[in-house]
């Protein structure tokens, strides 16, 4: 365990042990893409438990202020990272606004909601990334809105290929609290998983979007 440092440990054992991520090698999940995987992350969960709730926002704001300086302005992305990012908005007593997954089809028909000046430097708060394409939506609708986003931070990530290149490709630094490599090793440590389990679950890694389950 040595790999990894005490936050990351820390927020892979706390999302585990209140199961806001699941690990099922064996009898994996479908999710909405259609991909099988042998994990489903809701970090909504966390939301409901004060102290782990705490922990994550005092995270998200030291990373911030760490990686990026003096920030203007948080913005959430929707859903999800919406209330985490209010927590670190009020946290580091900054501007918050959020970027909805479409437009609305009324009224002002917002993107964005919240004021918007254009130049501000913007952190970006999502609670998971998996290829990041719905969060690099919320990060170009921003930049088009004129703000200058600096980066995206996340409670977890999967580490996929194809997000780091999404990434690397829009020019958005990412930082996330936890990755997929401290979860499994923390989830073997904790006896969430067997330590045979760690070969389904790297595998799936490598390649999720024609991942199997083992029968």
């Amino acid at each position: 365990m040595n790999n990894f440092n005490e936050v990351e440990q820390k927020i892979a054992e706390s999302l585990l042990q209140i199961k806001a991520i699941k690990l099922q090698p064996k009898s994996p999940f479908t999710w909405a893409s259609g991909w099988k995987s042998p994990i489903y992350c809701d970090n909504r969960v966390a939301l409901s438990h004060p102290a782990i709730r705490t922990y994550i926002r005092q995270k998200l704001s030291q990373l911030i202020q760490e990686e990026f300086g003096s920030v203007d302005m948080i913005s959430g992305v929707a859903t999800a990272g919406i209330p985490q990012g209010v927590l670190v908005a009020q946290d580091l007593g900054l501007p918050f606004s959020y970027v909805r997954s479409s437009a609305k089809e009324h009224g002002r028909q917002n993107l964005i909601e919240g004021e918007v000046v254009s130049g501000q430097r913007v952190v970006v708060i999502e609670d998971l990334v998996s290829t990041g394409k719905s969060s690099l939506q919320a990060v170009k609708a921003l930049r088009d809105a004129g703000c200058n986003v600096v980066g995206l931070v996340s409670i977890f990530t999967y580490g996929l290929d194809v997000a780091t290149t999404n990434f690397a490709e829009a020019k958005c630094p990412l930082f996330s609290l936890c990755d997929y490599n401290a979860l499994i090793h923390v989830a073997v440590d904790k006896s969430y998983v067997l330590e045979a389990d760690i070969a389904i679950l790297e595998k799936w890694r490598v390649d999720p979007a024609n991942w199997t389950p083992e029968v």
